[in-house]
């Protein structure tokens, strides 16, 4: 429990978009404002403190009932976010030009005790309430947000964006299978997740996907042509096939795209890596569909908007009790507050035991395993 009276706050949203941020914002604004607390946001995730200049307009923005006002069903973030910049490996030019990481947080520290902020409420996926939990053990009061279409932070039932992100890709598969049976195509469809499979998954379940293909189940590719074979052999001439960024042939892999300095690979070509290998392999022709950051876009869910309304409060309320260094989490049918070490420590995968996967296997789709 941290002590001492909060006079003012600030907000900041880090990593990739989710719809559902905006939402989180103005719950946090207002429930804060009502307790008569002042409340600022940060500029593009730490930015606005650590480079204010960069800003004509100033690195944070004066939150106020009119700055959130009609902004929880819009995607994006008013405060804007970064998956660059982790204070802690801040991308830094050398005095001989060459560019190095440097540990930033000691001086972000000082930067909200300048500008007069008691506490953060940070929405983030893994990396940013990884920088969270720094901050709150070098003595910021901190409270986490989980926020990652990818659903793949621990002690949470769910993070919001992953139920709008997820009805968006079933959509996509639906729309995938008149063309797929037109043309009688395969049609291989990327899906974002990184390393973990759960909107692949979700999505290829209920948009009757005929295989699915996660980090968690490293795929044969032989298998997933003999899959296909036997579809032809039962009269089915099309297939849809959805593939995780993440995902990896048996011995093989991830598929990357680029290495940046102070930020995490860059997942991509998954599926191309794949429908090339599977048409040479059944002669059959392979399209690719990659949805990438459509999955980010949009309105959040009906799901989504309270679940991220309900987190923004009781982020406020976790404040106001005294607590630091914890994330607020879905215990249905409450929210509870558990720490960010924890939350961060691991990242949730997809259980192979899960009734989801068994469900699917039941139906006979085919995991390449």
């Amino acid at each position: 429990m941290a002590n001492g009276k909060i006079k003012k706050i600030a907000i900041n949203t880090g990593g990739g978009d989710a719809p559902g941020l905006n939402a989180v914002i103005r719950a946090v604004t207002i429930s804060a404002l009502n307790k008569g607390w002042e409340v600022v946001g940060i500029r593009d995730g730490y930015n606005g403190l650590l480079m204010p200049e960069d800003y004509h307009e100033g690195g944070l923005i004066p939150m106020t009932r009119r700055t959130v006002r009609g902004i929880t069903h819009l995607g994006g973030t008013i405060l804007g976010t970064t998956n660059k910049g982790n204070p802690t490996r801040y991308p830094t030019m050398g005095k001989d030009g060459k560019m190095f990481e440097k540990d930033r947080s000691s001086e972000l520290v000082a930067a909200f005790r300048k500008n007069k902020i008691d506490a953060l409420v940070a929405l983030g996926g893994d990396g940013s309430l990884g920088i969270a939990n720094v901050l709150a053990e070098k003595g910021l009061r901190v409270i986490g947000v989980p926020k990652t279409i990818d659903n793949d932070l621990e002690k949470t039932v769910a993070t919001f964006g992953f139920d709008t992100a997820v009805s968006f890709a079933t959509e996509c598969l639906d729309r995938l299978h008149s063309t797929a049976e037109a043309h009688r195509r395969i049609m291989v469809v990327e899906l974002m997740g990184r390393y973990a499979g759960w909107i692949t998954l979700n999505a290829g379940v209920s948009g009757t996907a005929d295989a699915i293909l996660i980090p968690e189940i490293p795929y044969d590719i032989k298998k997933v042509a003999a899959a296909m074979k036997a579809l032809e052999n039962r009269k089915k001439y099309f297939a849809i096939i959805a593939v995780a960024e993440g995902a990896a042939p048996k011995g093989g892999g991830y598929s990357v795209v680029s290495k940046e300095l102070g930020r995490a690979d860059k997942l991509g070509g998954a599926g191309e890596r794949l429908a090339k290998e599977l048409q040479a392999l059944t002669g059959r022709e392979c399209r690719t569909v990659v949805l990438g950051h459509l999955l980010r876009g949009g309105s959040p869910t009906t799901f989504d908007r309270l679940l991220s309304l309900r987190f923004g409060s009781a982020a406020v309320r976790a404040l106001e009790e005294g607590y630091s260094g914890v994330m607020v989490a879905l215990d249905p049918p409450t929210v509870r507050y558990v720490p960010l070490k924890e939350v961060t420590s691991r990242m949730k995968t997809v259980p192979l035991n899960c009734d989801t996967i068994l469900t699917a296997r039941s139906l006979g789709i085919c995991f390449g395993d």
